[in-house]
C-alpha cells in the first residue's frame, strides 16, 4: 500500500527529523522554546497524556513515573487522561501539540500498530524519550484442559481449529495469537472480547480453548488454580509465573508483548529533550516506579531514547507484516 510505504520511510527518518530545532514555537513567557530550553527547561507545568482511562495498568505506570520525574524536574507533571479509538484519540492530540517539551505522552504499543488499522496514526509523529515498562504475551488454558503443554496445544490446532481469547480486535494479544499461529503453522482463531479480563474469564468457563493476555491478566488465575499459563513469550521466564517455560522453550521461539513507553511530539529540541530523557532515566531506577510495574507482573525498564529508537522502528515494520501493512 502507499500509506503504508509512506509510514515506514517516515519512521526510517524519526531519527532525523528528532534532530530538528524548532525555528519558531509558541511563547512561553516572551520566550521561544530554544530561549527557553537555554534559560533553564522547563519554567512551568508539563502536560502528560495518557491515551486510555484512568485507572488501567498504563495509566498506574505513566502516573508512577510522572510522579517521580517531578523531584529531578523541580516542576509540576499534570497526567491528562485521552481515551477512545484503541489509544488513538490520545496519541493523535499529542502528534498536534508544540514540540516545546511541555507537553508529552504515553506510547503504548499500539503506537505502532494502529496506522496498519485504519487509525491515522504515524509513529514518526513522536519523539521517543525511553521505555520504562514490558509487558509480555502469555498463553493460558483452562485449568481442566486437556492440553498440558503449549505443544499439546499446537498439535491440536495442526489438525484442527484451536480458540483463542483476547482483548479485542486488534489488539496486541490479537497480535501475538496471529504470531504465534504463523510461527508454529497452526490453526490460533483469535476471539475478541471488550478488555483482558472479560477474555481470562471466557478462558476460565470454557468458552474458549485458550486466552493470550499479559502477565498481569493470567498470573492470579494461574496462582490460584483456576488457569494453566503454558507459556510467557519473553526472553526470560516471569518471576510472576513460576515454573512456566518461554515460548523458546516450551518449543516455539516467540518473543512478544505489549510495552510502555514516554515520548513527545516530533522536532523537540535536543536540550530540551536530554532534560526530559534523563528525568525518564531517573524515574525508571525509583524502587517505588520498579515495584509498582513488577507487583503487576510486568517488566520494569529503563531503556534509553538511543536504544529504544532501533527498537520502535523495528517493531513498527514487525507489525506492518503481521496485519499486512
Amino acid at each position: 500500500m502507499n500509506r503504508s510505504r509512506t509510514r515506514l520511510a517516515g519512521i526510517a527518518a524519526l531519527s532525523a527529523v528528532a534532530a530538528l530545532t524548532l525555528t519558531a514555537c509558541a511563547d512561553r513567557g516572551g520566550a521561544t522554546g530554544e530561549d527557553s530550553a537555554a534559560g533553564g527547561f522547563p519554567d512551568g507545568d508539563i502536560t502528560l497524556v495518557v491515551p486510555y482511562d484512568a485507572g488501567g495498568a498504563s495509566d498506574l505506570a505513566a502516573r508512577t513515573l510522572a510522579t517521580q520525574m517531578e523531584e529531578s524536574l523541580d516542576a509540576s507533571i499534570v497526567v491528562e487522561n485521552r481515551s477512545g479509538g484503541a489509544g488513538s484519540v490520545g496519541l493523535d492530540y499529542l502528534a498536534a501539540q508544540e514540540p516545546d517539551g511541555y507537553t508529552i505522552g504515553y506510547l503504548p504499543v499500539e503506537t505502532v500498530m494502529l496506522g496498519y488499522q485504519g487509525y491515522d496514526i504515524d509513529p514518526a509523529a513522536y519523539e521517543p524519550l525511553g521505555q520504562m515498562v514490558s509487558v509480555p504475551a502469555t498463553i493460558a488454558v483452562p485449568a481442566d484442559s486437556e492440553y498440558q503443554t503449549l505443544e499439546d496445544l499446537i498439535a491440536a490446532a495442526r489438525s484442527g481449529e484451536v480458540t483463542v481469547a483476547n482483548s479485542g480486535t486488534g489488539s496486541i494479544w490479537e497480535a501475538a495469537t496471529t504470531e504465534l499461529a504463523t510461527t508454529a503453522d497452526a490453526q490460533l482463531k483469535p476471539v475478541p472480547f471488550d478488555g483482558g479480563a472479560p477474555a481470562v474469564t471466557a478462558a476460565i468457563g470454557g468458552q474458549v480453548d485458550a486466552v493470550v493476555a499479559g502477565i498481569s491478566e493470567t498470573s492470579p488465575g494461574h496462582a490460584d488454580g483456576t488457569l494453566r499459563v503454558l507459556a510467557v513469550f519473553d526472553d526470560e521466564p516471569s518471576p510472576a509465573l513460576e515454573g512456566v517455560p518461554t515460548g523458546a522453550e516450551a518449543g516455539h521461539d516467540v518473543v512478544i508483548g505489549g510495552w510502555g513507553a514516554l515520548g513527545a511530539p516530533a522536532g523537540l529540541d535536543a536540550e530540551v529533550k536530554e532534560t526530559l530523557s534523563s528525568a525518564v532515566s531517573e524515574a525508571a531506577e525509583t524502587e517505588d516506579f520498579r515495584k509498582i510495574i513488577a507487583d503487576s507482573g510486568n517488566v520494569p525498564m529503563n531503556v534509553p531514547p538511543e536504544d529504544f529508537q532501533p527498537f520502535y522502528e523495528d517493531e513498527n515494520e514487525r507489525f506492518a507484516a503481521i496485519f499486512g501493512g
